[in-house]
């Protein structure tokens, strides 16, 4: 999946606080990899995320390898949105 980086953004920026526990908790995952996912860059604490950024034009895109976060992240959207 690719998506921008603008787009990806948004979502991360929509999610509400304490989405990023509530998802490492679900997925059973350590935070900091689901901040590393979004852009953060601990990888001491977090692991590898499943994406890539890559540099271009309006920030870019973002290729995700691993949906398994990304579809979290929707769900709780999704929920918060209805």
């Amino acid at each position: 999946m690719v998506l921008t980086f603008q787009e990806f953004r948004k979502i991360k920026d929509s999610l509400p606080v304490g989405s990023m526990k509530r998802i490492a908790e679900e997925l059973h995952v350590n935070e900091e990899t689901v901040r590393n996912y979004f852009g953060g860059s601990d990888y001491q604490r977090g692991g590898s995320p499943g994406v890539h950024f890559e540099r271009g034009s309006n920030g870019g895109f973002v290729r995700i390898d691993d949906e398994d976060i990304y579809n979290a992240a929707m769900k709780i959207l999704d929920e918060t949105h209805h």
